[in-house]
């Protein structure tokens, strides 16, 4: 096997108090957070006292100064337990960058220390009913009034939607430039005019809270916008990468992790009266996939040396993130199989992964997206 050479003793010392947390705090729970939908805000606060949220924020603003590497264990873990309710990583590696990296020194004052501590849960809402991987088609509108800017849309499929405190909202503020007229907004959700919709019932990550969201007139103070009018689209494009290795990530840890369960299953469970495991359909399988995520993961870890360096490539993580997480449903997919009718069986691990990987493909842009970006790049003259 090929051993992984990444992270430190330190960063290893930190994945086993993750792992201890997580089977402690999480895993004997998790089924009562499919049930209601929503994992409890408690968990957020010890994940907090823990320094498992928003690592990479620098010391003045309440966080560590990690590297990402922290947050790659946190979310590995996460996958590997099959934690699909837990929304940390977005949180932590997609909401704080933005604010840290584009926020005023006000609001990065405001509310990063909050969102260290767990006080405050982060969430951005991108997608809308009718615009999902086309930012650029958004119709949410912030029109500036003065001091502040009126907010009016929805938007849908939000991670974090039920327990959000703020949201980073994407809206024209002129509609009349296209991506130029793209602009990022603070929201905080206790703000008149803003309600939260249902929590959305879904195939998988039936713990995750996943929203519809409305603003009516919503007053958004001015100083709430995110770095320059006009300059979201580019914003979400310099974000991008580290979220499409994102998804990669958790994705090859629960295909990794649905693969250690398939292995222990097979060579326990008799057919015939021999183990599954001895019957060459078996071990050709496993060879496969064994084989294939090899292969993923030095891909995947030689992404993560890039981003480590700040030359991960737009393109480079959007086929990180497309073939992985087409890969993580193939073998799980494979794994369901080779549990036979019990794969299909909710106690099983496998099967929540099954049900969970789906949306990997669809979430951070559809993998059909990441493909027209590969092809823009390569075929480029």
């Amino acid at each position: 096997m090929i051993p992984r050479t990444l992270f430190s003793s330190d960063h290893e010392t930190f994945r086993d108090t993750v792992r201890k947390f997580l089977e402690n705090e999480a895993v004997p729970h998790h089924e009562e957070w499919e049930q209601t939908g929503v994992v409890p805000k408690d968990v957020w606060l010890k994940a907090g006292e823990q320094g498992f949220l928003c690592p990479m924020v620098e010391e003045e603003y309440g966080g560590i100064g990690a590297d990402f590497l922290y947050s790659v264990v946190i979310g590995e873990e996460v996958s590997r337990l099959g934690l699909t309710g837990i929304g940390w990583g977005l949180h932590t590696e997609i909401v704080a960058p933005y604010i840290e990296h584009n926020g005023s020194e006000a609001l990065k004052q405001k509310y990063l220390p909050k969102m260290v501590t767990g006080e405050v849960i982060g969430a951005i809402a991108m997608t809308e009913p009718g615009a999902g991987s086309d930012l650029q088609g958004v119709k949410t509108s912030a029109v500036k009034e003065g001091d502040h800017y009126i907010l009016n849309g929805s938007k849908t499929f939000i991670t974090n939607g039920q327990n959000a405190d703020i949201v980073i909202v994407v809206a024209k503020t002129d509609p009349s430039k296209g991506a130029k007229g793209i602009s990022l907004f603070v929201v905080e959700t206790d703000s008149e005019g803003f309600e939260k919709g249902t929590n959305l019932k879904k195939v998988g990550m039936k713990a995750q809270d996943t929203s519809e969201l409305f603003f009516q007139d919503v007053k958004v103070p001015a100083e709430n916008l995110l770095g320059e009018e006009g300059m979201g689209f580019v914003y979400l494009m310099q974000e991008l990468p580290q979220e499409r290795l994102g998804i990669a990530i958790g994705g090859l840890a629960m295909a990794e992790s649905a693969l250690e369960h398939t292995i222990n299953y097979v060579k326990e469970r008799k057919a015939f009266g021999k183990p599954v495991a001895a019957f060459q359909n078996t071990q050709f399988k496993i060879a496969e996939m064994h084989t294939k995520l090899e292969v993923a993961r030095a891909y995947v870890d030689r992404c993560l040396e890039l981003h480590l360096k700040k030359e991960l490539d737009i393109p480079t993580a959007a086929a990180a993130k497309y073939y992985i997480t087409d890969l993580q449903c193939e073998v799980i997919d494979e794994c369901v199989q080779l549990h036979g009718g019990y794969g299909y069986m909710w106690e099983y691990p496998v099967a929540r992964m099954f049900a969970d990987s789906r949306v990997q493909r669809i979430y951070g842009g559809t993998n059909e997206i990441m493909k027209t970006i590969i092809a823009k790049a390569v075929l480029a003259d």
